[in-house]
């Protein structure tokens, strides 16, 4: 007697819960993230039911908006194409586009509280940028 095949549905149905339970694990940092949280106001603007960047937004520091599966800088717009937990960090591979090219980016996040989130860089140990929250009224 041979052992009988996997429904194929079924399988598709595992692939597919373990890729979205990969994936949902960057959905912890959705929102508006500044290098200075007390800058939130002149970095982002409300468009409607969302947000953008600011006029000038540059000149105030740096920040990133996640949504999602989305990523929106001041300079590109990415797809969290994959995302892995280690511990405490958060592992992401990035499509991103800018006006003159495409790229695949990693960038690695450690939440530090609630308050406060760093980016760090592989392979650069001091090398690390802090975030803070914002949230617009």
């Amino acid at each position: 007697m041979t052992p009988a095949k996997p429904h194929a549905g079924l399988l598709l149905a595992l692939a597919s819960a373990l890729l979205l339970s990969t994936i949902a694990r960057a959905d912890d940092l959705t929102g508006l993230w500044a290098t200075d949280g007390s800058k939130c106001d002149n970095i982002f603007s409300k468009a409607g039911a969302s947000y953008a960047f600011a006029k000038d937004s540059d000149i105030y520091g740096s920040g990133f908006i996640i949504d999602g599966r989305k990523i929106v800088t001041q300079m590109a717009r990415c797809d969290i194409k994959n995302s892995k937990q280690d511990g405490g960090v958060t592992h992401l591979i990035l499509a991103c586009a800018t006006d003159v090219m495409l790229s695949s980016v990693q960038a690695s996040f450690k939440m530090i509280n609630s308050d406060k989130m760093i980016r760090i860089f592989s392979g650069f140990s001091d090398m690390e940028i802090p975030y803070e929250p914002c949230s617009l009224q």
